[in-house]
């Protein structure tokens, strides 16, 4: 189903790297891969990213916004509480929460900016009474009243977190913007089947399950010279 172009429009704009979230001051995990040695070149960033993509995305943010888009539709806060509580539970380090914790908080703080073009997601928001609102609850609160497809909604993030990985790892790798497309466009065939993931999962197949990125995450947190927040 195509979207038409006024959901579509929406969508482009929650995707933008120009939305002030601070999605670019966090490379989740990525830099720590480099400073590891684990990612130094662009096959090994390419196969980390993709990695995370099928083993992380899809099985846990992108499948709670599967999830998330049609409970915003149907105004079930029981069931978006539940969701974004699977969130902050499954967080594994404190800059891993905090990450989805001030990302969330900046989506609210997006909408209050529109002025009257955002009472409509703030009233939502303030409706589900989400304590506090995580980065995939406050962003699919935004894409369910785009009135796209559900699909389309979480495909639109999944290009989003691949773009920003990408930018991050044009810095921290370093690799040049040739390499940074390859890599892009490496994910972006990949992207689909991981969507095809987080729609089939079910509450008791979703998970957050990546050791070596939470250890990672966690050495993160006290490494001494770094450029971004995870």
């Amino acid at each position: 189903m195509t979207t038409e172009p006024p959901a579509l429009l929406p969508l482009l704009w929650l995707a933008s790297p120009a939305l002030p979230v601070g999605g670019f001051s966090y490379s989740e995990g990525l830099e720590a891969a480099v400073e590891a040695g684990l990612v130094h070149d662009e096959a090994s960033t390419a196969s980390w990213l993709d990695d995370q993509l099928h083993l992380g995305q899809a099985r846990s943010d992108l499948a709670v916004v599967a999830q998330a888009v049609p409970a915003w539709r149907a105004a079930d806060h029981a069931r978006l509480q539940a969701l974004n509580t699977w969130v902050l539970h499954t967080r594994e380090t404190h800059e891993l929460r905090l990450q989805t914790e001030q990302m969330g908080h900046s989506m609210l703080a997006w909408a209050r900016s529109l002025g009257p073009a955002g009472a409509t997601l703030i009233d939502a928001l303030d409706a589900a009474h989400l304590a506090p609102p995580t980065w995939p609850l406050a962003w699919s609160a935004a894409a369910a009243h785009s009135g796209a497809p559900v699909r389309d909604c979480v495909t639109t993030l999944a290009f989003a977190w691949a773009e920003n990985q990408v930018q991050a790892a044009l810095k921290a790798v370093p690799l040049g913007q040739g390499a940074g497309q390859r890599t892009l466009a490496r994910l972006v065939a990949a992207i689909p089947a991981a969507i095809d993931t987080a729609l089939s999962l079910r509450d008791d197949q979703r998970q957050s399950f990546l050791p070596s990125l939470a250890i990672l995450s966690a050495r993160h947190e006290t490494q001494y010279s770094r450029l971004f927040r995870s």
